[in-house]
């Protein structure tokens, strides 16, 4: 079912750019007697010349990104941060506060995965694709928040909390922090 929803939205997707990027371009050129002005026909192609430019150029930077390995965050060297969702821990004693360890990030998912979840918003059940963003931008934004912490020589963060808010439209912020602390031995 998985492989079929993506073709579906795959579909969708090339139908809709297809329609857009080729079928009024060629409308508006082969029409006989076009009823759009020719500044409207200028402005139309630097629309669509422009979006397309973008799309473009986002997704090289995309591809760029994951194959050279940038944003992943440097492997610490051996260090451990421990992580508590309460002010105590048992059998030790906080020796020192060192302030606040926060990380955050905005995800989107792409408008094919979108479609398939308002198909299963009106039918029901459970949105799959915001739950597996939602993972992702949580893993993202721990992450970050432990490499601040390490930075800071924390040994464990503690009263961790986390924090969602809408950006636009499918994107979401994802905020997690908490307070870093040295142990005692």
């Amino acid at each position: 079912m998985k492989i079929l929803r993506h073709i579906g939205s795959l579909a969708f997707v090339l139908g809709l750019f297809t329609a857009i990027f080729a079928g009024m371009p060629w409308y508006v050129i082969v029409a006989d007697n076009p009823v759009i002005p020719w500044w409207l026909r200028t402005a139309v192609f630097c629309l669509l010349g422009g979006i397309l430019l973008v799309l473009l150029t986002v997704a090289f930077e995309q591809r760029k990104h994951k194959t050279s390995g940038e944003g992943q965050l440097p492997a610490e060297s051996g260090r451990t941060v421990l992580l508590l969702n309460s002010a105590e821990l048992p059998n030790r004693e906080i020796t020192e506060i060192l302030g606040l360890a926060q990380g955050h990030t905005v995800f989107a998912i792409w408008l094919g995965k979108d479609l398939s979840a308002i198909v299963r918003l009106i039918l029901g059940g459970e949105l799959t694709e915001y739950t597996e963003m939602m993972g992702r931008a949580r893993q993202v934004a721990a992450d970050r928040m432990i490499a601040k912490a390490a930075e800071m020589g924390a040994d464990a963060i503690i009263n961790i909390r986390y924090m969602t808010t809408s950006v636009i439209g499918s994107a979401a912020e994802l905020l997690v922090y908490g307070t870093a602390v040295k142990l005692s031995e």
